[in-house]
């Protein structure tokens, strides 16, 4: 989980596809590095968790924090009022919590940016907090399920709870629009998405982007503007069956 230059990347395609040479040149105005994930299907869940928590360490955000404990809170409530069994999920729960309070500087638990990623390469470790959000994307989506209903439908064929026990739950399980928008929603943060691919729009080679804002009305819209009264703080890069975190100049 090193942060590299983003010039790596240009390295990696440089006998690829002209339009994605184009797009990491586009890239690199805005951003600087990249932080890259494991490839084990837990991408996208392991990429909000390092930069969730980078971002907890750097501001030293409490009111975030507590905001945080208060949704956590509201997510427990959830899997309950489903007939979740505490002892399914609570684990997980309280192994987040202590994640989030060791960022906060100045206690006996704290921790350093260096000892933070030491402890999101350690795969026990992320492991448990990927299922934490697993169990959060999961309440989310069965609270809500008449408004996710349409797009699961239109992604998988099967029904609501279908979808959750085969393609949200279970570790390595890769992450869609609609992971992503029941994560955003139930933790309150946003996350903008860049995607690394060889799509054109009409102004021609553009990098499309996408922003997840807490409460927006539709997985399949949201945000593609970067007018947003809301900036998301976590930003991603999506490359066909793969997220990485990006880092801005």
């Amino acid at each position: 989980m090193a942060m590299e230059p983003l010039t790596v990347l240009e390295v990696e395609y440089q006998s690829g596809s002209p339009i994605l040479q184009k797009k990491i040149k586009m890239l690199h105005e805005d951003f600087a590095f990249i932080r890259r994930t494991r490839g084990d299907g837990n991408c996208f869940f392991r990429c909000f968790m390092f930069s969730y928590l980078e971002h907890v360490l750097e501001s030293q955000d409490k009111t975030e924090v507590e905001r945080m404990k208060g949704r956590v809170e509201e997510c427990r409530k959830t899997l309950q009022n489903l007939g979740y069994v505490d002892f399914t999920f609570e684990d997980f729960f309280a192994f987040y919590l202590d994640q989030l309070e060791s960022v906060i500087q100045g206690t006996e638990a704290s921790i350093s940016q260096d000892e933070l990623v030491t402890k999101c390469r350690d795969q026990s470790i992320s492991d448990y907090v990927v299922m934490f959000f697993r169990f959060v994307t999961s309440g989310e989506i069965k609270k809500r399920s008449e408004f996710y209903e349409p797009f699961i439908l239109g992604l998988s064929n099967c029904t609501v709870d279908q979808f959750c026990k085969t393609s949200v739950e279970p570790m390595g399980e890769e992450s869609d629009h609609v992971h992503i928008t029941a994560l955003s929603d139930a933790l309150g943060v946003p996350i903008r998405v860049m995607y690394l691919d060889r799509s054109s729009c009409d102004s021609g080679v553009g990098v499309n982007h996408h922003d997840f804002l807490p409460g927006a009305a539709d997985p399949q819209q949201g945000s593609d503007s970067g007018s947003s009264a809301v900036k998301p703080y976590i930003t991603l890069l999506y490359r066909p069956g793969h997220y990485d975190i990006l880092y801005s100049k």
